[in-house]
């Protein structure tokens, strides 16, 4: 034997380590064959197969590869058994990859640490925070209700292989409760994920978004304070809802929300909101961006009282202000590719507005008043056509009709005038359709055209557009809530099952964004979705040996994913199990001869 010197350089580091050879002969001649390595270890050189017994490692992300002994045996022991092939069977398929990366989330936000210590004990044999991780994982996986993770998710899933909890543990009436025993630590739950997100991306929080959507219910809500029937988002007039204000950062990181009543006004939301907001995470370094439907006067100047900085959307009609802007040529500068900007002092001094023109807007815009006008005017037309060949006695039935097309395409009606005419007998016989000119050249200019509105210090147009398009991150977490999480419809009554639910559906949208920020880290892009897709197919199962001795070898192991997949969680760093593990107290099967 003797001792080998040996340095490597890995990932900008120098790794300098002794090697114990040994010389063996071999039928080629001899040859120089490793013992064991002294040294401190770059990973590489030895990574041994990992199984189920190492899943809490596996799940956290802890390194695998470790300095062996002396001598050590970096492979386990072969166990062999004389197998019937023609008997071999798989059983207990599973789904496997979707449940192990989310729970991979939910420990990477360190949330299997800090809800022992918030939720109270339980006196059955499964934790509340366990129950709530089942909760946000069926969440997560897209489960419309507590019911379908209790009756079929749950048993279809690999959880009780990952979590230990047994299959009987689980039942509704158990997550029912687990959402009473979660709703009181909201606060400390949305405060643990900023600290997370602090530590792990570098957010500093500088700007908050803040949207408000609804969700519906099914049933009438009658113990629920907050249900009441508004403005619905969804196209569900007909269902009472409840509102949800939410603030995201930049990146779409859900920061906190609040639960409103379903009949709230946006605009009546704004102060509650950033009163909460500021008790709990303070002033400093914080600039609210708002869409333009919780603007007015009172909310903005409100906020300047406070010194709170802003950036919001204006509505439409105070771009009519700017009109002769609009028309010059010169004076902007270009936030993007087809995307103008340009500074325009307000009457207050502390304040300033940015006048902005998008091409691709304005082409849009422009199509849909096109095609607007064509269907408005073909319907018109044929309210005229009948109105010739029968004239009508009934005005107030006249009229209804013709308000009815325009207010189907209101772009349209702003710049047509349409008169009733009538004949001798006072009955309506015509319709005289004129457009307006002056409307339409406005409309035409103002196509693509918005106005924002600030009291933020910053000269640079082109960055306060860029800060405001960003809102667009709050408008994607409610699309992500709604048709990937099924935020929507809400099944629950009580006021405070509602919010918990909520509360759920918040942590399974925490889970989504950081995935999508994990994956931008390793250059993956952000479409979660697909990458769920392709983790969909990954399955566990129980291979079935039957063995010489009229017994049988369960082993329950993870399907080797494609090679696509393979890489993809090579590039995110989430291993899976690797050597499978084998499940006793399987009953032998009894021979009919030996009865």
């Amino acid at each position: 034997m003797f001792l080998k010197r040996q340095r490597r350089h890995a990932r900008g580091e120098t790794y300098e380590y002794w090697t114990l050879m040994r010389t063996v002969r071999t039928a080629r001649g001899p040859r120089h064959q490793v013992v064991s390595r002294l040294g401190k270890l770059d990973g590489s050189q030895v990574r041994t197969a990992r199984g189920w017994h190492e899943i809490d490692d596996l799940l956290s992300g802890h390194p695998g590869a470790v300095q062996l002994e002396l001598g050590a045996d970096p492979a386990p022991a072969p166990q062999w058994r004389e197998v019937d092939v023609r008997g071999v069977r798989v059983e207990r398929m599973r789904q496997f990859g979707r449940v192990y990366l989310g729970l991979a989330l939910w420990r990477r936000l360190d949330l299997h640490t800090l809800l022992p210590k918030l939720l109270p004990a339980s006196e059955a044999d499964v934790g509340w925070d366990l129950t709530a991780c089942v909760l946000a994982l069926g969440r997560f996986c897209a489960q419309p209700s507590e019911l379908a993770e209790a009756e079929r998710w749950y048993d279809d899933t690999a959880l009780e292989d990952l979590l230990g909890v047994p299959l009987e543990k689980i039942n509704d009436s158990r997550l029912y409760r687990g959402l009473d025993a979660l709703h009181p630590h909201k606060d400390a739950i949305c405060q643990h994920l900023l600290t997370t997100y602090r530590d792990w991306f570098g957010v500093r929080f500088e700007f908050l978004l803040y949207d408000v959507t609804s969700t519906f219910f099914e049933g009438q809500a009658e113990r629920n304070t907050k249900a009441a029937r508004g403005y619905s988002r969804d196209s569900r007039p007909d269902c009472k809802q409840v509102c949800i204000g939410l603030v995201v950062t930049p990146e779409g990181l859900p920061v906190g929300y609040e639960v409103f009543a379903g009949n709230r006004a946006d605009v009546t939301t704004v102060q509650d909101i950033v009163t909460v907001m500021e008790e709990k995470y303070g002033h400093a370094e914080r600039v609210w961006v708002l869409d333009r439907g919780m603007v007015s006067e009172d909310n903005l100047a409100w906020l300047r009282e406070r010194k709170a900085l802003y950036l919001v959307g204006t509505p439409k009609g105070q771009l009519k202000a700017h009109q002769a802007l609009l028309l010059e040529k010169t004076g902007w500068h270009e936030a993007q590719h087809g995307l103008q900007v340009r500074l325009v002092p307000a009457e207050d001094a502390t304040e300033r507005f940015v006048l902005c023109r998008s091409d691709a807007r304005a082409e849009k815009e422009r199509a849909m008043l096109e095609r607007q006008l064509e269907h408005l005017r073909r319907e018109l037309t044929k309210i005229d056509a009948s109105l010739q060949r029968v004239p009508q006695e009934d005005l107030e039935k006249t009229g209804r009709r013709i308000g009815r097309c325009l207010g189907k395409y209101p772009a349209a009606s702003a710049v047509l005038t349409v008169t009733l005419e009538k004949d001798g007998a006072g009955q309506a016989c015509a319709l005289q359709i004129t457009q307006r000119r002056d409307k339409l050249e406005w409309a035409l200019l103002a196509q693509g055209a918005y106005l924002l509105r600030t009291n933020h210090p910053s000269e640079d147009p082109a960055q306060l557009w860029r800060w405001y398009i960003q809102l667009t991150q709050a408008e994607a977490a409610f699309r992500t809530g709604k048709s990937d999480l099924h935020l929507r419809p809400v099944f629950h009554q009580t006021t405070e099952r509602v919010e918990a639910h909520i509360l759920v559906s918040f942590l399974s949208l925490a889970l989504w964004r950081v995935l999508e920020q994990w994956m931008a880290a390793k250059g993956l892009g952000t479409c979660a979705r697909q990458l769920l897709l392709e983790l969909d197919e990954l399955r566990s199962m129980d291979v079935v040996l039957p063995t010489r001795d009229s017994g049988e070898v369960r082993v329950r192991t993870v399907a080797r994913p494609e090679k696509p997949l393979a890489e993809l969680l090579a590039h995110l760093g989430l291993d899976l199990p690797q050597t499978p593990k084998i499940i006793g107290n399987v009953v032998p099967k009894i021979d009919p001869s030996d009865t």
